[in-house]
């Protein structure tokens, strides 16, 4: 007998094929109490769905957590958009979930739905209408509930952050009958008195609680604002049209706090920090100044006019020493040849030969007599001798020849 025996993930498979062809599973509205709501690190969020007759798991993927605009907690009542499929690994179905909100809710949800379709189409969305957000405000306006966390939060947010910074609250009617129109008074009478941002919202609560924030009269005199605008309203899951609109979305009133007055603490950091750098930068610059000026004084020690006549005098005091020394040098070679010749003329002088017996004789005239033709008999000429002269007549002139190299 012939048997086909199959494999688990055979099985499975098929199965889920069954789940993948049915239209219904594929796009399906599952309504039911949560239980075992677990929010992953991955950001999926697993859960399960339970009536008084039985219990259907969960998953909503990080991907379609657009759709989710709360938190999810056991033992509440929601409604699940959806497809049902199976999960081959452990063999299980469960609905992969797209969209959620709370079962109650469903009539506000669709006008929701609707009105956020038709002013994002006339383009109220668009990014190139959002408004900067000012750096540096000085006055910021509040549009929320006088009491409640809400204004708690950004006065105690706005005090620590810049003590400097003024608030002005509109104490606007956040719920209820009356509540669009205070919100848009607040929002028209803040804008007329020249705040520099501001802040419109509320805490957190149901959709019914915030639906105010999403009617389309608000919207649009957020949109029209000439100041720019942060919505703040409910808790971080909350989304209001009203977000939509804003220049800026804040998921908390504190969040929006945080967004519109700036940290001056920083700024004082900034100023400190640029203090120790310019007094450090100051403190160089003085040192450089300082090792210039020790330099520029020691060039003027050099090029000072004293010290240039010190050092002229220095050379005139050398050359007039070396002239001195020229000069004694020229001086004592001088008197030696002197001395030369001194003793030369010695030699010559005729009163050095009158010393050894010679005499000098003198005509008439005063010539030397070197000849018997300088005189005639009977001339008078004077005989010097070593101690006198003599005076004497010629007697007579005799001519003799004398060998004259001897």
């Amino acid at each position: 007998m012939a048997q086909n025996v199959y494999t688990v993930r055979q099985v499975n498979a098929y199965i889920k094929n069954m789940f993948t062809q049915d239209f219904m599973l594929n796009r399906i509205y599952v309504k039911g109490e949560v239980s075992n709501c677990k929010y992953h690190t991955s950001g999926h969020i697993y859960f399960s769905l339970k009536d008084e007759s039985g219990t259907i798991a969960c998953v909503m993927f990080a991907g379609q957590r657009g759709g989710l605009s709360f938190r999810m907690s056991d033992g509440r009542q929601v409604v699940v958009l959806g497809s049902v499929n199976v999960y081959e690994r452990s063999g299980s179905y469960q609905i992969y979930a797209r969209e959620i909100r709370p079962d109650g809710d469903g009539i506000l949800y669709e006008r929701f739905q609707m009105l956020k379709k038709e002013l994002e189409e006339m383009g109220m969305f668009a990014p190139e209408y959002k408004k900067p957000i000012p750096a540096y405000a000085r006055r910021i306006g509040v549009v929320t509930a006088p009491t409640g966390a809400a204004i708690r939060d950004i006065m105690n947010i706005a005090a620590r952050r810049n003590p400097f910074v003024q608030l002005i609250l509109y104490p606007a009617q956040v719920q209820g009958e009356g509540a669009k129109e205070s919100i848009i008074r607040g929002i028209r009478m803040l804008e007329e008195t020249g705040v520099d941002v501001m802040i419109v919202g509320r805490g957190g609560g149901s959709i019914e609680d915030l639906w105010a924030f999403n009617e389309e009269d608000v919207a649009r005199a957020i949109f029209d604002c000439r100041v720019p605008v942060i919505s703040a309203v409910g808790h971080e899951t909350d989304t209001t049209i009203a977000d939509y609109t804003a220049d800026l979305r804040a998921p908390t009133p504190s969040a929006a706090a945080e967004l519109a007055v700036y940290d001056y603490r920083q700024t004082q950091m900034q100023m400190q920090e640029y203090q120790i750098r310019m007094n450090r930068l100051l403190m160089h610059k003085a040192e450089i100044a300082r090792f210039r000026i020790r330099d520029y004084h020691t060039r003027f020690k050099y090029l000072h006019p004293r010290y240039r006549l010190q050092e002229q005098q220095q050379k005139l005091a050398e050359a007039e020493d070396m002239i001195r020394q020229l000069m004694a040098g020229s001086l004592e070679k001088e008197r030696h040849r002197l001395s030369l010749y001194m003793e030369i003329m010695k030699g010559l002088s005729p009163i050095q030969r009158l010393n050894r017996g010679y005499s000098y004789v003198e005509g008439r005239e005063g010539g030397v007599v070197k000849s018997i033709r300088h005189v005639r008999k009977g001339d008078i000429v004077s005989i010097y001798v070593t101690d006198g002269v003599i005076r004497a007549s010629v007697k007579d002139v005799k001519e003799e020849k004398h060998d004259q190299t001897g």
